[in-house]
Order: structure tokens, then C-alpha cells, then sequence
């Protein structure tokens, strides 16, 4: 599923624009900061806004229509597969990056069941959304 998430990306908006944008969603500032920081190294991703809560978050991606979500699973009301459903069911095509520190195996089925293209372990693979976001780039 991954990579045809990454191909869905190549033939639409992204492609035509030149960059992935992405829209980052966790309630720590600190985090969405650090991965703005890392994806401000990434060729051909931009960020192209943020969200802290599950209201502000699909507010965000009906305005901005973003090509990928970094989304975090708790946020300061609600949770990360609310978004997730809510993006889904409104026809929104975007890669879906989990990046949470509640990586269980539960959590993992459900946000995959929901349509995540990855599930993330925050403290071990943070450094890896990035890398999927570099190859989408690519593309």
C-alpha cells in the first residue's frame, strides 16, 4: 500500500507543482518544529502548514489540500484517527504518515484499517518520514 500511496502522489498535485506539500499534525510544538526542521532538508518537500488539534487539523487539509499529513495519534483534543477517518471519508487522497509514540499493535491495525499508507514509532522511526517523503518527491 505504501508505495502506491507514493505513486498516487507522482500523477496528481505534487507532480505538477514540483514539490510534495505537506501538512503536519501534533499537538507538541516542539515536534511539529523538529519536523519541520528535517523536512526542510528534504528536496522537493515543503511544509504547508500545521495543526494541533483534530478541528484545526481538517480545517487545515480542506484548505491547503496538502499531497501528504504527518499525523500523530494524541492530540490536544481528540485523537490522530478521527483526522484520519474524517480525511478518508471526505475523498482526500493524501499519503497518511502515523508518527506516534503510542505505536502499538492495536493502534497500528486501526489507523491502517482506516487507510494510513505508514505507521510510525516516533522514538525509533522519526527519522524515516523523511525518507518516505524524499522517495514521494522523487518520483
Amino acid at each position: 500500500m505504501p508505495e502506491a500511496a507514493e505513486e498516487r502522489l507522482a500523477g496528481g498535485g505534487a507532480q505538477a507543482r514540483g514539490r510534495v506539500r505537506v501538512l503536519l499534525v501534533d499537538d507538541s510544538a516542539v515536534i511539529r518544529e523538529r519536523l519541520r526542521a528535517l523536512l526542510a532538508e528534504v528536496d522537493g518537500v515543503e511544509v504547508a502548514g500545521e495543526a494541533a488539534d483534530v478541528a484545526g487539523a481538517a480545517e487545515a487539509a480542506a484548505r491547503l489540500e496538502p499531497d501528504a499529513v504527518v499525523l500523530d495519534m494524541q492530540l490536544a483534543t481528540g485523537s490522530g484517527l478521527a483526522v484520519l477517518r474524517h480525511l478518508r471519508r471526505s475523498g482526500h487522497g493524501a499519503l497518511v504518515i502515523v508518527l506516534t509514540n503510542n505505536a502499538c499493535a492495536r493502534y497500528r491495525r486501526a489507523c491502517m484499517a482506516e487507510g494510513a499508507d505508514h505507521f510510525l514509532d516516533k522514538s525509533a522511526e522519526f527519522l524515516a518520514v523523511a525518507e518516505i517523503l524524499g522517495r514521494a518527491a522523487a518520483r
